[in-house]
């Protein structure tokens, strides 16, 4: 599957120049691009400056070549549990309406604040998975008849610092806990993290989300600090507790 399938790009010509560079096998002459695509040179240098921002395109010297690694369809998964059929893959870009959907309905209740914050970034951005030299955001879905049910996120910082580690969000519909699917979810973000070479995954829950806090214990974090009093609902104040995972 091309990129140009599963990235929104925001802008028809955008997407016809990454394309166009996509379909190459070798670097193109910036100049050659815009001449096919017949586009304003002020127009296509603004959508070329995106496109690397976003970490799609490089340019070296005149030449452009794509950069972003896509997902193949090769890498579904799909598993059977107590007659569930269920898949797991990349998200894409059509994928997030009904993920913004699955989050927000698990993160309800106050439950799941930076799970709620990722739902709200992602439909504000219009975009799903994003990959630049500075910031890395990646989504894996867990689907049931191509309905996203469950999802696993992960983010990296900005700070040279900190680009040992990722953080994660990660949740599954009421109706379809007890699958399995959460377990399979965490172990393909994992993998994720582990082939990128990141050494540590953070999760941060409100302490009264004692289910989740025991699902990420049960699979191997480990509570690494409590902030105390680090939210406040409805006028009471409630730890949040940081788990870490090691991929």
């Amino acid at each position: 599957m091309q990129v140009s399938e599963t990235v929104d790009f925001s802008h028809e010509d955008r997407k016809s120049i990454y394309k166009y560079i996509e379909d190459s096998d070798d670097p193109v002459a910036a100049g050659d691009v815009r001449e096919s695509l017949r586009l304003d040179p002020s127009g296509f240098r603004h959508h070329v400056a995106i496109l690397k921002r976003d970490g799609l395109v490089t340019e070296e010297g005149s030449e452009l070549r794509a950069t972003f690694e896509g997902s193949d369809e090769t890498d579904e998964e799909q598993f059977d549990a107590e007659g569930l059929t269920f898949t797991i893959r990349p998200a894409i870009e059509t994928d997030r309406s009904g993920l913004v959907g699955v989050i927000r309905q698990v993160a309800g209740g106050k439950t799941y604040t930076v799970a709620e914050s990722v739902a709200d970034i992602i439909d504000h951005e219009e975009t799903v998975v994003q990959n630049s030299p500075v910031h890395s955001r990646m989504f894996f879905v867990a689907t049931v008849n191509d309905e996203v049910v469950g999802w696993i996120h992960l983010e990296t910082p900005e700070l040279e610092k900190l680009s040992h580690t990722a953080e994660l969000t990660l949740g599954v519909l009421e109706e379809y806990q007890g699958h399995g699917i959460g377990g399979h979810l965490l172990d393909r973000g994992l993998d994720w993290a582990d082939e990128k070479g990141y050494e540590k995954l953070y999760n941060s829950i409100p302490s009264t989300n004692e289910e989740a806090v025991e699902f990420f214990e049960a699979h191997g974090g480990e509570v690494e600090a409590v902030r105390e009093n680090h939210y406040t609902y409805d006028g009471e104040y409630i730890d949040e507790v940081m788990l870490a995972l090691e991929p």
